[in-house]
């Protein structure tokens, strides 16, 4: 299936489901490897501070494909640097930058027909 049911003329800030995902687990005092996942669905535990005190940090990054066809990630530094704040400020781990960026990258190349011509 390619990206010609999507109107690039009238995006908006809809949730737009995508094939695959990143996810990552905190265990052991370490965040793991990680993984991209098909499954849109968020498993999250009965415990999570995320539904008790609504604990969570979310950093977004835009992705934009260039004349010659490559496609770019804009300051993925930046986002890393941001979230690292973010969760430092709420007493969560934090992802290292090669990390986050790295799993950036590999999302956006799973997910390269979702980005507009």
């Amino acid at each position: 299936m390619g990206n010609e049911s999507i109107n690039w003329d009238k995006l908006g800030f809809d949730y737009i489901k995508t094939d695959k995902r990143y996810l990552s687990h905190w265990r052991n005092g370490e965040w793991d490897t990680g993984t991209l996942t098909e499954d849109n669905v968020l498993h999250i535990s009965e415990g999570s501070t995320a539904l008790h005190y609504g604990q969570q940090c979310f950093e977004g990054l835009k992705a934009y494909r260039c004349k010659d066809g490559s496609i770019n990630l804009f300051r993925p530094d930046q986002n890393a640097a941001r979230m690292q704040r973010s969760c430092a400020r709420l007493l969560m781990p934090q992802v290292s930058t090669e990390q986050f960026v790295e799993a950036c990258k590999e999302v956006v190349r799973a997910n390269e027909r979702f980005i507009p011509p």
